[in-house]
């Protein structure tokens, strides 16, 4: 008898390779879960409900995360890593209109509408300490952003923060009243508005 039949090795199955499979499930799961908070809020959440909206088994939902929090918490760090991003062409103007496009589109999703939902009060702590991450990596990038710019003489000193609120305000507005679509023509305006401002109003050295 060999060596490794004797301790068993033989009879046992391969090791479960990383991905595959599980990454899928783990992947509808999360997808479901997003779906579930956008429907019907963080406090709403039924926990009880994702495995069958994933179309997976129960016990895929509870072994992977024995807790609710835990789970809403990865969902909507995982579906919010393209929020972050802010591309750098060298042009400025560009850049801005294709950023407010992408947070317009991006509120129009499921994980969006749940991003507007979770940013008010809500109970859940480390649900919010998450969402709070997310809005923070946005700022940042935003900020690297228009620091470029400026270091690049692109635009005049300013305020990142304050230009960030001026061109993201409207788009929060017209999506979240649904009269009708965000285009890239409102873009366009606004950027253009908002930095014909800033530079009109540099203090001239």
């Amino acid at each position: 008898m060999s060596a490794a039949m004797a301790d068993g090795t033989a009879d046992r199955p391969p090791a479960r390779r990383p991905g595959g499979r599980n990454a899928r499930v783990r992947a509808q799961i999360l997808a479901a879960t997003v779906e579930l908070v956008a429907r019907d809020g963080i406090a709403g959440f039924r926990y009880e409900e994702v495995a069958e909206f994933a179309g997976v088994h129960k016990t895929s939902v509870y072994r992977n995360w024995p807790d609710r929090e835990e789970l809403v918490v990865e969902a909507l760090l995982r579906y919010a890593e393209d929020l972050a991003s802010v591309a750098d062409t060298g042009d400025i103007h560009r850049d801005l209109v294709d950023f407010i496009l992408a947070l317009a589109g991006g509120l129009e999703t499921p994980f969006g509408r749940t991003l507007e939902q979770a940013i008010q009060p809500a109970r859940h702590s480390a649900t919010v300490k998450a969402l709070t991450k997310i809005l923070d990596q946005r700022v940042a990038a935003m900020r690297r952003r228009v620091d470029t710019a400026v270091d690049r003489g692109e635009l005049p000193p300013v305020d990142s923060s304050f230009l960030g609120e001026m061109i993201s305000g409207p788009v929060h507005l017209i999506v979240n009243r649904g009269m009708r679509p965000f285009t890239r023509t409102d873009a366009e305006r606004i950027v253009g508005v908002v930095l014909a401002g800033i530079r009109a109003t540099a203090p001239h050295a």
